[in-house]
């Protein structure tokens, strides 16, 4: 066993409890700064279909780092809101393309003073330097550990 590495009896020695405990923060922190109009993972979908306009459903499932069929339910609640449309491709019937709506447009674009203001107060207990390197190695650890999720990132190169 490493010298860094306990017997893990205390569970705050644990990553994966501290990444769910960071997760319930970013959430509940999510909620304060952007309101309740947009799930964190509804956002996640209308900001990366405003990046890729035209991408199919399952590509910007695979974009968000989702499984299709939630990607699928969250686009269809997207669309009941009228945040984006959904066409079938006339070249793969059971495809879908989707479009952001100017009314998502707008929303996103009214949601960026709550974005910043989140990405401030998740990193304020880190000093400028810290957040810089928190940020790489969260990046890192995400991005080397992408194969092990139930539903992998699409590669970068077709992630903007």
């Amino acid at each position: 066993m490493p010298e860094t590495e306990s017997q893990l009896i205390n569970l705050y020695e644990h990553p994966g409890h501290l990444l769910r405990r960071a997760q319930q923060i970013s959430v509940s922190i999510f909620y304060d700064e952007m309101g309740t109009e947009l799930t964190p993972v509804q956002y996640a979908m209308l900001r990366n279909l405003a990046a890729q306009p035209g991408i199919d459903q399952v590509s910007l499932a695979a974009a968000t780092g989702i499984d299709t069929s939630t990607g699928a339910t969250v686009c269809a609640r997207l669309e009941e809101k009228g945040l984006l449309e959904r066409k079938v491709i006339p070249t793969n019937r059971r495809q879908r393309a989707l479009t952001i709506t100017a009314e998502g447009e707008q929303l996103l674009e009214a949601l960026i003073p709550g974005s910043q203001r989140l990405r401030r107060r998740i990193l304020a207990p880190l000093t400028g330097p810290e957040q810089l390197q928190f940020m790489e190695l969260l990046t890192k650890l995400v991005q080397e550990n992408n194969e092990q999720s139930r539903a992998p990132l699409a590669p970068r190169d077709t992630v903007r």
